[in-house]
Parts: C-alpha cells; sequence; structure tokens
C-alpha cells in the first residue's frame, strides 16, 4: 500500500508479486485458501478502488486472471468460495465510480460467463450482483454490455446448467427487474420484461430442481420451495417494476404478470394466491400515498384501471381455488376503487363487479351471494351524492358543505372533469333527446372560479357519486337479467305500442334467462330492490326540489337546462319494477308472493301517482320506456291474478291504469 501510495509514480512490484504469490497457492485446501484470501481479497478491493486508474486497472486485470485460473478448478457441492473469491468485483464496482473501471469490471465478467459458464457455481451470485449494480447506470455501453451478457445466462446458460444456478435463480430475475427499472434505456426495458417471462417457464418446466434444492439458509417446505425460490421472486418483481416505471414500461410488466398468473396460476396452491395478491394490491396502495394530482390520476385511469380488469380475469379463471381466499379481498378492492375520485376508475369497480357475478354467478354458494349483495347494498349506501339536496352556496342561509360533510378522501378539483362526468350528472336534455345530443357541445359545464376550493371539490365528489349510481343500477339489471336483455325488451315494448299490439305474447325477451335471477334467494332480490328504490326516491326527491336545482345551476352547473337526475329517476325504478314483476309470476316463489304483491302495488300506485303530478312535459317523456314497461307486465298478469290483487288491496291509481289499458274506461275519465 505504501509502494501505491505516490499520486504520481505509484510502484507495481508488491502488487504483481501478490498476484504471483496468489497463483501458486491456488492449490491449497481451501480452508487454507480461504484465510489466505480473506487478506488478499481485501487488498484487491481497496486498490480496485485507488484513484489513480492505471493502479485500479491494473489490480482489475489480476483478478480476472486469478479468477479465470480459480474457475477452471471448479466448485463441489456445498462449498461456498467462489462467492469468496469474486467478491472484490462486486465491491470495485458498488465503490468505484470511474466509467473505464465498472466498465472493465463488467467485461471481465462478460468474459467469465462466456469461457467458464460450466464451472461457476456459487460465484453466479457476485456475478448478478454485478450486473445488477451496472443496470442503473447511465453509460450506454456499461448497461448493454451487461444486459447481454445477462440475457444470455438467462437464455442459454440457464438452459444447460439450470441445477448449477437455481441457488441465484432469483438474483438473476432481480437483476432483471433492475435493468427493467432503468428509464434512460426503454428498449432495454421492454426486453428484460421478456426475458422475466422468460424465467417463468424454467420454474413451470423443472419444479423438481427447485423441491430438490436445499441449503443451509432455507427453511422451507419442499412443496413450497418451487413458489418461495421461482414463483414468488417473479411475480414479485414485475409488481417492483409495475410500482417504480414509468406508463409504457409499466403497463407491459402489469401485461406479463398477469399473463404468468393466467398460464401457470393452474399450478399454485391455495395459500400461494394469498400471498400472490398481497403483492397485486400494492398496485392500488400507491394511490394512498400523498402525490401530486396529475400523477395520481394517470396511474388510476391507466394502471389501477388495467389491474383491476386482470385481477377479474384470473380470478374467473380460477374461481374454484380462489372464491374460498380471495373473495372477500376482491369484493374489498372493487368497494374502495368505486369510492376514488376517478371516474374511471369508479367506472370499472363497478363493470368488474358485474363481469365477476355474471361469469361465476352460477357457481356462487348462498353465502357468495349474500357477500356480494351485500357488497353492492354499501356501495349504494356511500355513493348516494345526498348533499346535492342540501348543499348551499357561502354567504346563502345555513352553512355552506365541507370536505369533512363528504368523506375524508382527497378530492379532486371540478374544473378540467371530463365532460362526459359532468354531463350524466346534468343530464341538460331530455331523457328522450339524450342519444341525439352532442356531449362536446358542453362548453360551459364547469365550476367557475367565483366558487372556494371546499366547494370545487364537493361538486367533484357529487359527480363521481353520480356517475356509481348509474353504473350501479345498470350493474344489477345486467346480472338479474343479463346485459342488453332490458335495452332489448324496451324495443320490444315500444314497437308493440306503435303497432298497437295489446297482445302481452308478442313482447317476448328469449336471453332473459341467462341472467343470476334463478340464482339469487327472494331475500337477496329484495335486498337489490331497497338500493334501486332509494336511488330512485333520493333521485325523485332532487328532481322535484325545483328550487336547490336552481341553485345548483347558478352555482355552475350551466346547461340549457337545470340540472337533474332523470335517468337515475328512471332507470331505478325500471330495474325495480322488472325484478318485481318477474318475482309475481315465477311459480318457483310462491312462498315470496305475499310480499311482492305488497311491494309490487305499493311501488306501482306510488308511481303512477306520481306521474300524474308531473307537468314538465320533458320530466313526462323521460318516463316513456317505464310506463311501456310498466303496463306490458300487467297486461302479462292472468286476469285472475289481478282480481285476487285488487279485492286484496283497494288502490285506485293501479287499477284504472289497467282498465285504461284494457279500454274499460273510456273518453274524458281515460284523460
Amino acid at each position: 500500500m505504501d509502494e501505491l501510495a505516490s499520486p504520481t509514480h505509484p510502484r507495481m512490484f508488491s502488487l504483481q508479486k501478490i498476484v504471483e504469490i496468489s497463483y501458486y497457492n491456488m492449490g491449497r485446501i481451501r480452508l487454507q485458501w480461504s484465510r489466505i484470501w480473506e487478506v488478499i481479497g481485501d487488498h484487491f478491493n481497496k486498490v480496485g478502488c485507488n484513484p489513480n486508474e492505471d493502479v485500479a486497472i491494473f489490480a482489475v486485470d489480476s483478478l480476472r486472471q486469478l479468477s479465470m485460473k480459480f474457475l477452471e478448478k471448479g466448485e463441489l457441492a456445498n462449498f461456498r468460495f467462489q462467492k469468496d473469491f469474486l467478491r472484490p468485483f462486486e465491491h470495485i464496482m458498488k465503490k468505484n465510480r470511474s466509467p473505464t473501471i465498472r466498465d472493465m469490471v463488467v467485461r471481465c465478467i462478460a468474459q467469465m460467463v462466456n469461457s467458464q459458464a460450466g464451472n461457476i457455481r456459487s460465484g453466479w451470485k457476485n456475478i448478478f450482483s454485478v450486473f445488477h449494480l451496472a443496470a442503473s447506470d447511465q453509460d450506454e455501453s456499461i448497461v448493454e454490455l451487461a444486459f447481454q451478457t445477462t440475457g444470455h445466462i438467462s437464455t442459454n446458460v440457464f438452459e444447460k446448467h439450470f441445477p448449477a444456478t437455481i441457488d441465484s435463480f432469483q438474483d438473476a430475475v432481480k437483476c432483471l427487474s433492475e435493468f427493467a427499472c432503468n428509464a434512460s434505456f426503454p428498449d432495454t426495458s421492454m426486453e428484460a420484461i421478456r426475458l422475466i417471462r422468460h424465467c417463468a417457464k424454467y420454474v413451470s418446466d423443472r419444479p423438481q430442481a427447485f423441491k430438490d434444492y436445499t441449503s443451509d439458509d432455507m427453511n422451507v417446505a419442499p412443496e413450497d420451495r418451487v413458489w418461495v425460490r421461482g414463483w414468488f421472486p417473479i411475480l414479485f418483481e414485475l409488481s417492483c417494476i409495475i410500482n417504480r416505471c414509468k406508463l409504457d414500461v409499466r403497463t407491459r410488466g402489469l401485461t406479463v404478470m398477469f399473463e404468468v398468473m393466467k398460464t401457470y396460476g393452474h399450478t399454485f396452491e391455495k395459500h400461494w394466491w394469498q400471498d400472490l395478491f398481497r403483492i397485486v394490491f400494492r398496485i392500488f396502495d400507491n394511490m394512498k400515498l400523498p402525490e401530486q394530482q396529475t400523477e395520481k390520476a394517470e396511474w388510476m385511469t391507466t394502471t389501477c384501471n388495467h389491474a383491476l380488469y386482470a385481477i377479474s380475469d384470473v380470478f374467473t379463471q380460477y374461481f374454484e381455488s380462489l372464491s374460498d381466499v380471495l373473495l372477500d379481498d376482491i369484493l374489498a378492492q372493487l368497494y374502495w376503487c368505486v369510492q376514488q375520485d376517478n371516474e374511471q376508475l369508479a367506472r370499472s369497480g363497478t363493470n368488474c363487479l358485474e363481469n365477476v357475478v355474471i361469469l361465476n354467478g352460477e357457481k356462487f354458494t348462498p353465502e357468495t351471494w349474500d357477500k356480494t349483495c351485500n357488497c353492492m347494498l354499501d356501495i349504494f349506501k356511500t355513493t348516494i351524492p345526498h348533499a346535492l339536496l342540501t348543499w348551499r352556496p357561502a354567504g346563502a342561509e345555513g352553512d355552506p358543505m365541507t370536505p369533512q360533510d363528504i368523506s375524508d378522501r382527497q378530492l379532486v378539483c371540478t374544473v378540467g372533469l371530463p365532460v362526459s362526468l359532468v354531463y350524466l350528472l346534468c343530464q341538460i336534455r331530455p331523457y328522450s333527446n339524450i342519444t341525439q345530443y352532442h356531449a362536446d357541445k358542453i362548453t360551459s359545464a364547469h365550476v367557475p372560479s367565483g366558487l372556494n376550493f371546499p366547494e370545487q371539490r364537493l361538486f367533484s365528489a357529487l359527480l363521481i357519486k353520480c356517475v356509481v349510481q348509474l353504473e350501479l343500477i345498470q350493474t344489477i339489471d345486467n346480472m338479474v337479467f343479463f346485459p342488453a336483455t332490458s335495452r332489448k325488451e324496451d324495443v320490444e315494448n315500444l314497437a308493440a305500442a306503435q303497432r298497437d299490439a295489446l297482445d302481452a305474447a308478442d313482447v317476448l325477451v328469449e336471453t332473459q334467462d341467462q341472467g343470476m335471477y334463478r340464482y339469487l334467494t327472494s331475500e337477496q332480490l329484495f335486498k337489490l330492490l331497497d338500493c334501486l328504490l332509494e336511488s330512485h326516491r333520493f333521485a325523485k326527491a332532487f328532481n322535484a326540489n325545483n328550487e336547490q336545482r336552481t341553485t345548483l345551476w347558478k352555482a355552475g352547473f350551466k346547461g340549457k337546462s337545470k340540472p337533474n337526475l332523470l335517468k337515475q329517476e328512471t332507470s331505478s325504478l325500471a330495474c325495480g319494477l322488472r325484478i318485481l314483476f318477474r318475482m309475481y309470476t315465477d311459480d318457483s316463489r310462491q312462498t315470496a308472493w305475499e310480499e311482492v304483491q305488497r311491494r309490487l302495488l305499493n311501488v306501482c300506485s306510488e308511481a303512477v301517482a306520481y306521474f300524474l303530478t308531473l307537468t314538465s312535459e320533458s320530466h313526462r317523456e323521460a318516463w316513456t320506456n317505464l310506463l311501456l314497461l310498466f303496463l306490458t307486465k300487467v297486461l302479462k298478469i292472468s286476469d285472475d291474478r289481478v282480481r285476487i290483487s285488487t279485492i286484496n288491496n283497494i288502490d285506485r291509481p293501479l287499477i284504472w291504469s289497467v282498465e285504461v289499458e284494457r279500454g274499460e274506461v273510456a273518453g274524458e275519465e281515460a284523460q
């Protein structure tokens, strides 16, 4: 060290002699040699980090020569001396910031791999550690050479020498993950993810190699070794890529992560799935951290959204294995998503809930149905926008709403929200004309700058809640009766009315038995019905409150007419009526007929009485499909059932509507 200390003319005579001494003493038994290397290896650590590049280059080159000679001897099972011998390369790579030296270290390691791969055993850990350090470098040549060699190991060396490399398999995957997370080289990132996907094939094809592998530091049951040493490192590192990288890379990582699950999940044990989904749900945990709003919104709309659908697909594919262990967690995650201040994520939460139920409902147990219905009930209750009826502008009578009146969640500013979101609340044109209205014409639907920030946040939250209410109503309809069935029925009803066809047999919808209706108990249907009617009554109360609608309109919901919830009012009641009428004509539910009849008469009479009070033409038009549905369903009921209903429940509005439709009341009285 004294010889090397000269800043201008260091002498390397003693360093050369140390190299020669090491070379001539390599034949000693491992116990002696390891004691010698404790001293000499530490010396190489220091010399390799010498500020004089000539000294460091000589040290690294000497290490390379010694290592090549040492690797030629091979290593017996259960020995770990290669790991000690190659550690100076790792130390120099970590401590020496000179690009020249770092490049040289990578080249030395690459040469060892290319010429001595068959003899390397415990040294693989050091090799991957060096490449892991190189992976985060900003020097393109260093990253490129390290990645080429890592790729060669992953594709060729693993294929030929997998049992020898299995101890460092997770180090290899971690190294590839680090390459994927280097934002400076996006092409390398994508290729690294592909190689991780390739590594999954080794785990699938050679599970026995993992079961047979033992080491002092692994106290794991043989049947779980393939998970701990194989699958878990792959899926965990993919999740790290998702949480660390920019959009395009993390999207690819997410895709590959779920591809691995879908392709190889049939080999997973139940308790492995539990560990796996703890990793998966970390994707959503990212959103619970305070971040810049734009970044958080992008994360929710892209990565969270993608993950949500992928989770639903995996859950459906392996439903038998996952229903017992993961249903509660998945329902909780879907519930969390619809609570967020993001339109796309809220929509996706309800859509995924619908997909899970429609695709797996036939296999649900009564307990599973109870949990699912309770989840829907919870979503309904927490997303009814009660503040729409109570909000007052600052300075008006009563106190303005505060963020605490909504929830403790962080909310977004309404300014800049998607036009479609504002449109869903405002429902600017009459319901019957919605399809003809172009949402992009709404240019002034935003909150004026005069509103204070808490009020802006409140309006934003209310808009999201209105979206969720509409989505949930559609979800229940699709779930119970199958998607598009109700829409087809409405078309048939309208067509029958236009051709004046009073025969109930003319209105048929063939696909209704595809829904989940037959798998739900009457109590569960009543629970869903209560949600629908609560949503309907809230929307009706809002639409009837002209003063409050005017206040909101003046506060910023500017359109060609005041905001309303017509679609929520009509679609929730329509779905409720479909459920009740279906139950009322279902012979298998005779035990519930009395309750169904009571509810049906109350709902129908209340609906007809309310419709008769409507004075707005647009509001009455919005009820067109609803009235057609109601009257068509009534006509389908047998005469005997109608007589029994009217005798037991004298209710003039309902009876009149039936008599008018049958032509038994005419003239001015019918009008």
